[in-house]
């Protein structure tokens, strides 16, 4: 983590005293790589360290913090030049970087590295002084040492059956970067106003991330998920019918209201559940010898993705406005087929059952 962060300022540092058109590229590098970082490392710590009836909050709280963040930038950013914006973006990194120090290491890798004192401790600290820890720790070890017996946490144990389902390539496969990158793009090609639309989409976002990871632990990952993924069907296939309606010239001021509710609901619904959840799921079935590689395979999954659906967008939208989003529509309804069928519930148990689960499944 302490390299993360020193990325993120140096790279917001590269943008906001950028000379020349390269040292922006830096920092763009530098960030991207630090977000790719973050947005595994972080909800798998925080699965390994928060207790089962809280994991779900916790772990889903890292992208609600996320989009708070985004959220600050669309509604502030008008307002002030960018090279300020870029230093309130190292405001975060500098507040955290030396309360690191006060941050234990998971009690998990602990004892899968050997340092079994040190991990009872770490764990006993985590519960409370009060808390009786043994029947807690004695799950994790006795469930690590199985692991060091019967494998050796190698890539291609990320290719069994039991764990294709944890690598939701529909996350961004339905039009999420294409709303989030473009969401401008898409209101002021409805007619509407672009900063109007952004800040109210800023609002949204804040209330229904919240609302999602408030709730993840309990209705369960499952239900939110299937909740958000109907959402994000629903949302882009009325946005497609605000384009077609104004494409055929009907209803022109009710087309452009239509679009504004329907950028609403499905960036409400993916940031209720979609933006999250998956990166939960991922944390919580991968054992931790697996761990490392399963998070560059999802990450790597996850980023091919999001740059397919980007680079497409703009295609996509001179060929048809309205086709795009009904193109999204359609992926997001087989998303949600795919949770139903594919995705099981796991709250309430904590990563060893979970991952022992799966282990023993046919």
């Amino acid at each position: 983590m302490w390299v993360l962060y020193i990325f993120y300022i140096v790279g917001w540092l590269a943008i906001a005293f950028a000379k020349v058109p390269w040292l922006l590229d830096v920092g763009r590098l530098l960030l991207g790589f630090s977000n790719g970082i973050a947005g595994y490392l972080l909800p798998v710590y925080l699965a390994e360290i928060t207790p089962k009836n809280l994991r779900g909050r916790f772990t889903a709280g890292v992208q609600m913090m996320a989009i708070l963040g985004l959220s600050t930038m669309y509604i502030v950013g008008p307002f002030i030049n960018w090279r300020i914006l870029a230093l309130i973006g190292i405001i975060p990194s500098l507040v955290q970087l030396p309360l690191l120090i006060y941050i234990p290491e998971s009690p998990r890798w602990l004892v899968n590295v050997g340092r079994e004192e040190e991990f009872e401790t770490v764990l006993r600290s985590l519960r409370g002084k009060k808390a009786n820890v043994f029947e807690e720790a004695a799950s994790i070890k006795d469930y690590t040492d199985s692991l060091k017996r019967l494998s050796g946490g190698g890539m291609l144990d990320l290719f069994q059956p039991k764990y294709y389902h944890s690598l939701i390539v529909l996350q961004h496969s339905g039009g999420s970067n294409a709303y989030t990158y473009y969401s401008g793009v898409i209101f002021t090609s409805a007619g509407l106003s672009k900063y109007v639309g952004l800040s109210t989409l800023a609002v949204i976002q804040m209330i229904t991330a919240i609302v999602g990871a408030s709730l993840i632990d309990k209705f369960g990952r499952r239900a939110l998920l299937l909740v958000s993924s109907a959402g994000l069907c629903f949302g882009s296939f009325l946005t497609g019918i605000s384009f077609l309606l104004q494409g055929h010239h009907l209803w022109s001021e009710e087309a452009r209201i239509l679009a504004l509710i329907s950028i609403w609901v499905y960036m409400g619904s993916y940031q209720a559940g979609m933006e999250g959840i998956p990166w939960v799921i991922v944390a919580e079935i991968f054992p931790i010898n697996v761990k490392g590689a399963a998070g560059s395979l999802a990450g790597l999954t996850g980023n091919i993705c999001s740059w397919t659906v980007s680079y497409n967008f703009n295609f996509l939208f001179q060929w048809s406005s309205a086709g795009t989003f009904f193109i999204y529509s359609a992926i997001c309804g087989v998303c949600v087929i795919f949770i139903a069928k594919m995705v099981p519930e796991r709250k309430g148990r904590t990563l060893e059952e979970i991952q022992a689960s799966l282990t023993t499944s046919p």
